[in-house]
């Protein structure tokens, strides 16, 4: 759910990676083996899948610096759905939101993949266990859909699109998707708006890259290098962001030195241009049950947008900067309330896949 990525200086790059010579290469691991690890996890879904294959596309799931703060614990026709806090943020989150709108989303693969495999069910709060969740299904109809079909393949694409415009069939088929009660959704295609929008990002990025803590925050979930992204499972991939890879004794002194606020500026500036549109998610209350509403209305329109052919990425910095979340809910039609995410969207190419952990470390043991 991040939309984090940096500019590297290319001669500064390959002039150290050089002095590296080629054991600090190997290091790194191979762009091909990734790729088959990315390729690996979004394996096809079994054709009776076990509630471990469930839980897996489960975490295929958008999420917050692709922390995966969620926890499962299995039962028979019961899958419980748990934040995991110890994946906190909170120099970027310090309300959790961003992390309950992270088990909204994979709530939402789950039971897709679920009722694709003749095992539906419906999800439901627990009244005693605030933001947490319940899956309880049982043998049925198998009913696959395009969001079903889409949920291997989608990703946060952060980078330029290809400035084409959207149908008017295209946003009204994304509107519907992620129809959510409780959810709001305001999709910006006017350019005068638009610009107004993307002004408050930029304004939000100066300020978070002015935030110690918050480059800290960030700088602890990036992976520069294939290796890196393998072994920890999560964290913010170099070239699932468009940059290149370093190796680990050089890319956190290269990120310090040319990690700065006008070159974030200006690539956000490009990317949001060549959009074609925005959508604001807002919950008609600010409380974590909606959080968790808010990040299923926002998977199911991830996941319509690429059915639909479309990329999409978040732009989160006016909601996670408190003092620009009213002008924002204002200009997107929600005055008065918390705005919970932004997105662009448009048509874009496909960047390589963001990491994940084995499905097995995020269940609890019986």
């Amino acid at each position: 759910m991040k939309r984090r990525t940096f500019l590297w200086a290319g001669g500064v790059l390959v002039a150290g990676a050089t002095a590296g010579a080629a054991l600090s290469m190997q290091r790194m691991g191979s762009t091909q083996a990734y790729a088959a690890y990315a390729a690996r996890l979004r394996d096809a879904l079994a054709a009776q899948p076990d509630a471990v294959d469930l839980v897996r596309f489960a975490t295929l799931a958008a999420n917050s610096h692709n922390t995966q703060p969620w926890r499962f614990r299995l039962s028979p026709g019961r899958i419980e759905l748990l934040p995991d806090l110890t994946r906190r943020t909170p120099a970027v989150d310090p309300d959790d939101h961003h992390l309950f709108t992270s088990l909204g989303c994979a709530a939402t693969n789950l039971a897709l993949a679920a009722q694709a495999r003749g095992l539906p069910g419906e999800l439901r709060f627990q009244p005693d266990a605030p933001g947490h969740l319940v899956f309880d299904y049982r043998p049925g109809t198998a009913s696959a859909t395009p969001l079903f079909d889409a949920i291997a393949q989608r990703q946060s694409t952060r980078a330029e699109y290809d400035g084409r415009p959207a149908t008017s069939a295209a946003l009204a088929t994304l509107a519907r998707a992620a129809q959510v009660p409780g959810v709001d959704l305001a999709l910006v295609v006017d350019p005068t708006v638009r610009q107004d929008i993307s002004d408050l990002v930029l304004a939000g990025n100066s300020a978070q890259m002015a935030d110690p803590a918050f480059v800290r925050e960030l700088k602890q979930w990036l992976r520069f290098n294939p290796d890196e992204a393998m072994s920890a499972g999560d964290g913010l991939y170099a070239a699932a962001s468009g940059n290149p890879i370093g190796p680990s004794w050089l890319a956190p002194s290269l990120f310090d030195l040319f990690f700065k606020a006008k070159a974030e500026n200006d690539k956000y500036a490009r990317q949001l241009q060549s959009s074609a549109g925005m959508a604001v998610f807002s919950a008609e209350k600010d409380d974590p049950e909606h959080w968790l509403l808010v990040g299923q209305a926002c998977q199911r329109f991830a996941l319509q947008a690429t059915a639909l052919g479309m990329k999409h990425a978040f732009v989160n910095q006016p909601i996670e900067v408190a003092s620009l979340r009213g002008e924002l809910a204002t200009l997107a039609g929600f005055p008065g309330r918390r705005p919970n995410l932004l997105m662009r969207f448009g048509y874009g190419q496909t960047l390589p896949y963001s990491p994940r952990r084995p499905a097995a470390s995020v269940i609890e043991p019986a």
